[in-house]
């Protein structure tokens, strides 16, 4: 009789386990599988796409430019740092030229040394490589080769619209935003239009002496384009955040674009939740 309870009893409290599990998992549908897709929407929108210059000199001055590593790797070392992948487009792809290669720049170092992203800005990626889809924001770098080949690109400046349209942050320092000038959206009007904005001045680029060298004044430009065109004394720091779209003055500038970023980007996370 002892045995026949026994086996009742083990036989009642493995049909509630049974039970018990079943309503866990109807509480929680396909718990592992929501947490798998939670990690892979994450890792999906931590992706940032910078633009480097493919142009390698200034005008027919005989003088070598491309991007200023500096306007490189002080955003990069603030957003990587807050966990974002980059990845390097460039109007040809593959090898970009550097200017202003300082390695007494500590964060220039770190940057240059860092393998992964040495060899990512070695081999940027072609325009047709890249789909906006993936990243949550585009940074434009100077380098006064950046008034050579921004301007004009059209599907740069298309992948741009399309990420800045998809709730996206675009950013830009120095001659980066030459790469501003022609984006359009989707109801036809320029991205800059009725924004603040600011980047290399006209006064900059006469202190440097090139104002006849490049092919058109940015602060002049981006004015034409409906800009509200902000700027502070030469060569000091002047970041500006509107709508989404952040911009900075100068090289020294580079780094406060990247916190500025950083902060829209913060600002996206939460509209999202």
């Amino acid at each position: 009789m002892s045995n026949t309870i026994k086996t009742k009893t083990l036989l009642f409290l493995s049909l509630f386990m049974v039970l018990l599990i079943g309503c866990n998992n109807k509480n929680n549908p396909d718990k592992t599988s929501v947490i798998v897709e939670e990690k892979t929407e994450t890792k999906a929108l931590k992706k940032i796409l910078f633009v480097v210059t493919s142009h390698s000199e200034k005008g027919n001055t005989g003088e070598k430019t491309g991007y200023y590593l500096g306007e490189v790797s002080h955003p990069w070392d603030v957003l990587h740092a807050a966990g974002y992948e980059i990845d390097f487009i460039s109007p040809k792809g593959g090898k970009a030229p550097v200017d202003a290669f300082d390695m007494n720049d500590s964060i220039n170092k770190k940057f240059w040394d860092n393998d992964t992203y040495r060899n990512k800005i070695e081999n940027t990626k072609k325009p047709s490589d890249v789909n906006p889809e993936d990243y949550v924001a585009i940074h434009y770098a100077g380098g006064h080769g950046a008034m050579w080949d921004f301007a004009d690109n059209k599907e740069i400046a298309e992948i741009a619209a399309k990420i800045y349209e998809n709730n996206g942050v675009v950013s830009a320092v120095c001659h980066g935003p030459a790469g501003l000038v022609n984006i359009k959206l989707s109801n036809g009007k320029y991205l800059v239009d009725g924004k603040k904005v600011n980047a290399f001045t006209n006064e900059e680029e006469i202190k440097v002496k090139l104002q006849e060298v490049v092919p058109f004044l940015l602060e002049d430009q981006l004015t034409e384009r409906g800009a509200i065109f902000e700027k502070s004394a030469p060569f000091t720091t002047h970041v500006v955040s509107d709508q989404r779209l952040v911009t900075g003055q100068n090289p020294q500038s580079a780094q406060s674009v990247g916190k500025a970023t950083l902060k829209e980007l913060q600002k996206r996370t939460k509209n999202l939740k």
